[in-house]
């Protein structure tokens, strides 16, 4: 890592370390992202996405989608309109409610799921090619516990 950040000195090993999640972090999205440019989606759409097939037909308002996104950062409105325009997504509004606003995915958003989430195992198998099965277990765990410090 030295070599690659051009340092003649040695780095504290907490820094290396989050240096290292930082850099592996910025790598794995850009191998997703790859995939997901050909069917114009962002990491952000496709989470959404997912979330939404996830729910078996059933809706969720914005701020459920928001609650269990990855990127917690997202524009959820922003990105809900891209995904109607695009038809993977529809938007109603609550009749118990009317301030409730219900998404829903489309079969068009199921279909697109269905091609490329396939493609998405791949890459995921690709990104972790170089780790034993044992390897993956630890590192879920050590990153867990790095996380709950953060709680």
């Amino acid at each position: 890592m030295l070599e690659r950040l051009k340092l003649n000195t040695e780095l504290p090993i907490s820094r290396q370390t989050v240096i290292n999640i930082i850099l592996s972090s910025t790598w794995i999205k850009s191998d997703i992202q790859m995939v997901l440019k050909p069917f114009d989606l962002s990491l952000e759409q496709f989470n959404v996405l997912r979330i939404l097939k996830g729910q078996k037909g059933n809706p969720l308002n914005l701020q459920d989608i928001q609650e269990r996104m990855v990127n917690k950062m997202s524009n959820t409105t922003r990105l809900i309109d891209k995904l109607i325009k695009k038809g993977f997504v529809k938007r109603n509004q609550c009749e118990a409610n009317r301030r409730k606003i219900e998404i829903y995915i489309t079969e068009e958003g199921i279909n697109i799921l269905k091609t490329i989430n396939p493609l998405i195992d791949q890459a995921e198998e690709t990104i972790t090619s170089n780790l034993s099965e044992t390897d993956l277990h630890e590192l879920n765990i050590l990153l867990l516990k790095l996380k709950q410090k953060q709680q």
